[in-house]
């Protein structure tokens, strides 16, 4: 159950758990009047499925209307991923949550924080809203394939607002769920924020650590045997990073992650780092596997791909498969 810290110590239920898995057993409707120009990739079990076939030059509304439920997806996913995060914080480090009582340790319960994260993300991954949209869930991200030319121009800029949007939108909805338990200065929305180490500090952790998460992702999911760790591989990368290095800068690697916190807990101060830090160093991360290997050595955008779900990516991940 998750449960609402109210008043006091007092702890009431608000709603079940289980309503997570209502999310993962809906899938969005797509436009099929199109269907004649889809690509099917593949035709053994396990494979890729729909490629939409890109056109360069169409417009704004074109692109819309063709690619609206991955852009509803992506902003569903990540607020799915604030709400997480919201909950756990609150559990973990609110002073009257038990959990608080019966985990003393703050290294212990910062790697509890680490693993029920990289839970969820591999639980967004693996959704098939996750499968289809490619569960990017960071502009920064996002940014990232547009230079390596996998993403189309519009697509990358809406994928990119409605990051923004959808976080927000699970903040929000957390604190609708918890009330002022997730505002409390303990918990203050699962903010971002530079630790003790300083601001300087907090910057060049934040783009090496996204540095090292987007090169591992281009180096796993662009190998035929390794594509399939992918989403492991970034998992254990972000319940590394919150365990050992949230105390540094507090492991966002996402402008929408925290501007998502920062809007309800007013907490702008270093701001910048966060809309900086990690899109420059995804970006040099794509610009060294560029410089070592080429942009033809990119085969698609999505952290899963060995699924049945459509890609509107510039997607060649069946030519993967093939080699």
């Amino acid at each position: 159950m998750v449960w609402r810290l109210a008043h006091g110590s007092l702890f009431r239920p608000a709603l079940p758990l289980e309503f997570l898995s209502l999310f993962f057993s809906r899938r969005l409707p797509f436009p099929v009047n199109n269907a004649a120009n889809l690509l099917i990739q593949v035709s053994g079990s396990g494979s890729s499925g729909e490629a939409v076939p890109q056109r360069r030059g169409q417009s704004l509304l074109q692109v819309a209307k063709a690619h609206w439920p991955e852009y509803l997806m992506e902003s569903a996913e990540l607020g799915l991923f604030m709400v997480s995060a919201c909950v756990v914080t609150t559990l973990l480090y609110h002073p009257d949550s038990p959990v608080l009582h019966w985990i003393g340790n703050p290294l212990f319960r910062m790697a509890l924080t680490g693993l029920a994260m990289a839970a969820t993300l591999l639980l967004l991954i693996h959704s098939p809203w996750g499968k289809q949209s490619g569960a990017h869930m960071n502009p920064a991200m996002t940014l990232m394939f547009f230079r390596l030319h996998k993403i189309e121009l519009w697509d990358a800029v809406f994928y990119m607002i409605f990051q923004f949007l959808g976080g927000l939108a699970g903040v929000l909805l957390s604190f609708l769920l918890l009330g002022q338990a997730v505002a409390h200065h303990d918990v203050n929305f699962a903010a971002t924020q530079p630790g003790r180490p300083g601001v300087a500090v907090a910057f060049i952790a934040e783009l090496v650590i996204s540095l090292v998460l987007a090169t591992t992702v281009l180096l796993t999911s662009n190998d035929k045997a390794l594509s399939r760790f992918t989403p492991y591989c970034a998992a254990l990368l972000v319940a590394t990073y919150i365990t050992f290095e949230a105390p540094i800068s507090g492991m966002s690697m996402n402008p929408a992650r925290t501007l998502a916190s920062a809007v309800p807990a007013q907490a702008f101060h270093s701001i910048w780092i966060y809309f900086t830090a990690p899109p420059l160093g995804m970006l040099i991360a794509s610009e060294l596997y560029l410089r070592f290997r080429s942009a033809q050595g990119v085969y698609c955008a999505k952290y899963h791909h060995n699924n049945r779900r459509r890609c509107i990516f510039r997607c060649r991940y069946a030519e993967l498969q093939g080699n």
